[in-house]
């Protein structure tokens, strides 16, 4: 199925395939439910509700709890990952909408203008809720709410006794390995050779998640991938793909948005204990960088 507009499966191992189907069932109406919270796309979910008032007093524990480690990931990150850059992706979008738009996409006028309503550090939670301290800003969660949505569905099956299975709800999730003791298989795309795989990662515990513009572009050209650089309001162009190994998929999501608009210089610091693979720009070739 879809999970927030990417690919979505569940694979159990179990000897009960009604206890599986039940399980299945249970976590797509999790799925559903934090839909109804993080999507920008409905109009009446919270996120939707936070980003039209500026403010929000009647806020689920689940958008505290993930607002609250998005902005942890913003400030380890040093500001790369950024969930307030919604205007910025809607500056974007709304240019390259128009049919005679310049193909060197929004000015520099147009972009600085937006980057005053970015900027993680104006995003206050306390106990009365969620509020932006300058007006205009929006949030987007699109890159660590896959992760925090596989986290959740993870949960739920662990609770069930589940103890063989890969979640992939956009991030990958492994609790424990096959059936057959065998670790499962996470194929990382080479984005420049179409239905290529630049490495397999072998995961029986654990979290991979992968950040890369090729997946959605603004422009049919391909020149401006959707990842972007809240400091400088431009398109992620330093790598074709990021994927970031972790404990967790939320930590590893929110990390492969970051690093995807950062050298590899600044990657060791920020990942600490995680891995990364880091497939290049030109010819699809892939590296790991990282570890501990």
């Amino acid at each position: 199925g879809v999970a927030l507009g990417a690919n979505a499966s569940l694979t159990l191992v179990h000897p009960d395939a009604a206890a599986a189907r039940e399980a299945i069932v249970a976590c797509l109406a999790e799925l559903a439910r934090l839909e109804n919270i993080f999507s920008l796309h409905k109009p009446d979910s919270a996120l939707a509700r936070l980003n039209a008032m500026g403010e929000l007093t009647d806020v689920p524990a689940d958008l505290r709890v993930l607002l609250s480690q998005a902005l942890l990931i913003s400030e380890r990150t040093g500001g790369a990952f950024d969930p307030t850059v919604q205007p910025l992706w809607s500056l974007y979008a709304g240019h390259f909408r128009q049919i005679d738009a310049a193909r060197e996409g929004p000015g520099e006028a147009e972009i600085e203008n937006v980057l005053r309503r970015v900027g993680w550090k104006h995003v206050d939670i306390s106990s009365e809720g969620v509020r932006f301290a300058k007006p205009g800003m929006a949030l987007t969660l699109n890159g660590i709410a896959q992760g925090y949505i596989t986290d959740k569905a993870g949960e739920l099956l662990k609770s069930r006794g589940f103890a063989n299975v890969l979640v992939n709800m956009g991030e990958q999730l492994a609790l424990g390995p096959k059936g057959d003791e065998r670790p499962w298989s996470v194929g990382i795309a080479a984005p420049s050779v179409p239905d290529a795989i630049a490495t397999e990662i072998p995961l029986s515990s654990g979290a991979v998640a992968t950040s890369g513009g090729y997946g959605t572009q603004f422009d049919a050209a391909g020149r401006f991938p959707h990842i972007l650089d809240p400091r400088t309001g431009r398109s992620a162009t330093s790598w074709a793909s990021i994927t970031v190994v972790s404990d967790r998929a939320t930590v590893a999501d929110g990390l492969s948005t970051a690093l995807a608009v950062l050298p590899e210089a600044q990657a060791g610091t920020i990942l600490g204990r995680n891995r990364a693979y880091a497939v290049t720009k030109h010819g699809g070739t892939g590296h790991w960088i990282g570890g501990a």
